[in-house]
């Protein structure tokens, strides 16, 4: 096991290189470059063809190194990322890009585990008992609603609640993640408690889906596994149903979930992306797709190769949870 972690910790770095590549390249493949956005602004002031505006172009254009080849200026964003830890700065905000990403990329990081954690407390259960009861009132149900959950876009779903919360609740104001006396306040246990308190929006759009997800595959691989001999033979030998079902069925029918997990922390991180835009949740959503309408290569690349890192370390867990879980598994 020790052997295969090493080897996937090695392969880890050709595949953020590849990734950074080509997240560089097709952030730039748009027409114009970062200072398009700023030429427009100088543009509509009337201000495009004077000396005093030129040059703060063209000092811009040498201040991140935009004269220079593209491969020229993905070699100097890796090199600072690799040797000094300096992701750059972004254009757009006009500040250094860890100082942006950093408590947005721990709330988008933080909705993502929390709607995974969500969405097994409540999948497990549910497909638990749709696969020992089969074609009863409660599973037919649990269909429907997991078609529905499958059949629902987030941002659909995030209009839908936050209509809801306007027309039922008269809520003042929708969407974000904390109060307004907590925005920019240091993280105290009140402000924890104030975020438990407007995540549960979040989580139930990007986990619908997945959950849903998850009730289907869950329920399948129960019954195809207490259909098998060794549940029989348990059952034969007098052993508790519920013991039957949860040490020799459930332990083995959710291997398959494991192993998939490192399939839906992408579809979460996307989801949690995407829902930050249409709810405006102080999280990396919002400022990604600012980045990538202005071409901000910096934070756009920083971004990426961050959650790239995070994906493949959670892949990475997601086989060594499954080696623990079942000791058949091996990795050789």
């Amino acid at each position: 096991m020790t052997a295969y972690i090493l080897r996937r910790l090695l392969h880890m770095i050709p595949t953020l290189i590849l990734i950074s590549m080509v997240s560089f390249v097709v952030i730039q493949a748009p027409p114009g470059d970062m200072l398009t956005s700023r030429l427009a602004e100088l543009a509509e002031q009337g201000e495009l063809g004077s000396e005093s505006a030129m040059q703060q172009i063209e000092a811009l254009r040498e201040r991140y190194g935009l004269n220079d080849p593209i491969y020229v200026q993905y070699f100097r964003w890796i090199g600072k990322i690799v040797f000094e830890g300096d992701f750059g700065q972004s254009f757009t905000y006009e500040m250094d890009v860890m100082q942006l990403l950093g408590e947005r990329l721990g709330l988008t990081l933080t909705l993502t585990m929390t709607t995974l954690v969500f969405t097994w407390l409540v999948a497990i259960p549910i497909g638990i008992y749709s696969a020992t009861k089969p074609y009863s009132i409660g599973d037919y149900g649990f269909t429907f609603i997991g078609f529905f959950g499958l059949a629902t876009p987030n941002f659909l779903l995030a209009l839908v609640i936050m209509f809801l919360q306007i027309a039922l609740f008269e809520a003042e104001s929708v969407g974000g993640l904390l109060s307004p006396e907590y925005i920019g306040a240091e993280w105290t246990w009140g402000k924890v408690g104030d975020l438990l308190a407007h995540i549960w929006v979040p989580v139930v759009v990007i986990g619908t889906g997945a959950t849903a997800s998850v009730i289907r595959i869950m329920r399948g691989n129960l019954m195809d596994v207490l259909g098998q001999q060794h549940i029989q033979t348990g059952r034969a030998k007098g052993l508790k149903e519920t013991t039957v079902i949860m040490k020799y069925g459930v332990r083995i029918a959710i291997n398959p979930l494991v192993s998939r997990l490192g399939l839906e922390l992408p579809n979460l991180l996307s989801g949690a992306v995407v829902t930050g835009i249409v709810l405006g949740l102080p999280t990396a959503g919002p400022i990604f797709l600012t980045a990538l309408t202005s071409q901000d290569m910096f934070l756009a690349g920083a971004f990426l190769l961050l959650s790239a890192t995070f994906l493949l370390v959670g892949n990475l867990l997601a086989d060594i949870l499954l080696a623990w879980l079942d000791p058949r598994i091996r990795y050789e």
